[in-house]
């Protein structure tokens, strides 16, 4: 099933299908003996020669700060502390390095783009994009007061008659470009972050030219999702 982002009066569409034309759319060996001792350098403490690099990953915090590079630039998130499921979940599989190379496979100005489907990684899936994932879904978890402003993080979902219980997927994410665009959907789809720094860059994005199924024609790729501390 593909996971879409739909307007609420299309109860049979897939949730994420767009919808154009004004209609509301719902990634040493070797070495002499001297250079291969362990004994610390004359006025170097022995910590600064045992110290190994910190685990960024490890010092993320309740609400975790990743850095989105893609091809059309960087952006920044924080993660809500008040979905955790959804906040664990991306951080787990940014760090196992899921998302790296994955596309932002639909792509709607004024509206929003969409990521996180593994079958983008084989141009020969094109027709099946939106439709992968990591083989398990996340409970909703809909907090109210979370709205789909400008950079809103949110996870993409099927819709409410094949999914009435509001479950997101396991990986599929948008980001809103266009609250105007996006207000419809507020109570309606898990909302786990937001961008802080790049908003220019969806709008670079969203700016891109796509086909009449909202794919654009040239790739957008999340190279990287890392700490951004």
């Amino acid at each position: 099933m593909k996971y879409r982002i739909c307007y609420l009066f299309l109860a049979a569409a897939l949730v994420l299908t767009g919808c154009k034309g004004g209609k509301e759319p719902t990634p040493a060996d070797g070495g002499t003996a001297t250079e291969q001792t362990t004994e610390p350098k004359e006025n170097q403490p022995m910590n600064e020669v045992s110290a190994k690099p910190a685990d960024k990953w490890a010092e993320l915090g309740e609400e975790p700060m990743l850095r989105i590079k893609t091809t059309d630039g960087t952006m920044t998130v924080r993660l809500y502390a008040d979905t955790p499921l959804h906040r664990d979940n991306f951080v787990k599989l940014a760090k196992s390095g899921f998302y790296d190379g994955l596309l932002f496979h639909r792509i709607i100005k004024g509206f929003m783009i969409q990521g996180g489907d593994p079958l983008t990684r084989d141009s020969t899936k094109v027709a099946q994009f939106g439709t992968g994932g990591p083989g398990y879904t996340i409970p909703a978890e809909i907090v109210e007061g979370k709205t789909h402003k400008k950079g809103a993080l949110a996870a993409a979902r099927r819709s409410d008659q094949v999914n009435p219980a509001k479950e997101s997927s396991g990986s599929q994410f948008y980001i809103v470009q266009d609250e105007t665009g996006c207000k419809h959907l507020d109570g309606e789809y898990t909302i786990f972050g937001e961008v802080v720094e790049g908003l220019t860059v969806i709008d670079k994005i969203a700016a891109e030219r796509t086909d009449l199924r909202d794919r654009p024609l040239n790739k957008v790729q999340i190279i990287s999702i890392t700490p951004a501390n």
